[in-house]
């Protein structure tokens, strides 16, 4: 998927635990997982909202856009 998130990197500089973050957020650590893996297939503003207040960051600090090498093989 072209959507890479850095959840990682932000925890790493804010030496935060993902319980801790879950717990900041209000999700499940196993929902915040899903989204820090890149498994999940949406996220709601509510939570990027959240996450964003949590890390005291920018939203383009936790997505990135990378070109698809199958989409530009077409």
């Amino acid at each position: 998927m072209p959507i890479v998130v850095d959840i990682d990197v932000m925890l790493a500089k804010r030496k935060m635990s993902v319980g801790e973050l879950a717990d900041r957020v209000g999700i499940t650590p196993a929902n915040l997982a899903v989204l820090k893996n890149g498994r999940a297939k949406a996220v709601r503003f509510t939570t990027l909202d959240a996450l964003c207040e949590a890390l005291e960051c920018q939203p383009g600090d936790l997505l990135r856009w990378e070109a698809d090498e199958d989409r530009e093989r077409s």
